[in-house]
């Protein structure tokens, strides 16, 4: 590969970062799988013209296709036909195949940069449905008190950030320190024996589980403000 061919490629794979950036509206995994071949789709209509024309013929003179993609046009499943009519072309699997070929050609794998955000999405959707009974009570208790305050609200927080790492691998370390610093007899019901003044988040103990858990919600195209708010 020449440095032309090399910046093509990373030209193309810029243009295609709209399409990438779609894991973060997932919400499954067979969502996850739609935005990576809409990718590797918009990558071949680019770096694959012969076997992206032959696939786009087939869908043409596919009734069917042809029909389903052109109803969809403009609707929240348009992207999902235009990709489900191309996986049943014949000329799928070349086609994927010789995207791989050219992004191997100029050392980028493909397959790690999307495997790297599909966990990271999948693991963030994880956290956050497991720790989803606890903030609603965090929440409805929140709204029943007439009298909360700002601190208040930091508290619940907290609680509900700890609970999140639970669900996150990388965290297990800090998940348990902190379990440690605040008393915690039951890891999985952290409002068990809760102390507030315990749960001081000026402890050295508290940065790195906070932070990991904002990291995994980076990595999962979210935050955690977001999760919150949900």
């Amino acid at each position: 590969m020449t440095d032309q061919q090399v910046a093509h490629f990373t030209e193309v794979f810029n243009r295609n970062r709209a399409t990438l950036s779609l894991f973060s509206k997932c919400s499954t995994k067979d969502e996850l799988d739609i935005v990576r071949d809409a990718f590797f789709l918009g990558m071949a209509s680019q770096l694959c013209p012969n076997e992206y024309e032959s696939m786009r013929e087939s869908l043409i003179t596919d009734e069917s296709a042809f029909d389903a993609i052109a109803s969809s046009i403009n609707t929240d499943k348009g992207l999902e036909t235009t990709v489900t009519a191309a996986r049943a072309s014949p000329h799928w699997l070349d086609l994927v195949t010789a995207v791989h070929a050219v992004s191997n050609a100029v050392g980028s794998d493909l397959d790690g940069i999307w495997n790297t955000l599909e966990k990271g999405r999948l693991d963030w959707l994880g956290a956050v449905a497991a720790a989803h009974p606890l903030k609603v009570i965090l929440k409805e208790a929140l709204d029943k008190d007439k009298n909360k305050t700002e601190r208040d609200e930091v508290d619940m927080k907290m609680v509900y950030i700890y609970a999140l790492s639970l669900s996150i691998e990388s965290l297990a370390n800090e998940s348990e320190a902190w379990r440690k610093v605040v008393g915690m007899k039951n890891k999985a019901n952290p409002l068990q024996d809760y102390n507030g003044d315990l749960w001081d988040p000026r402890k050295e103990e508290w940065r790195p589980l906070d932070l990991g858990v904002q990291e995994a919600a980076e990595r999962g195209g979210s935050s955690f403000q977001a999760a919150w708010d949900a």
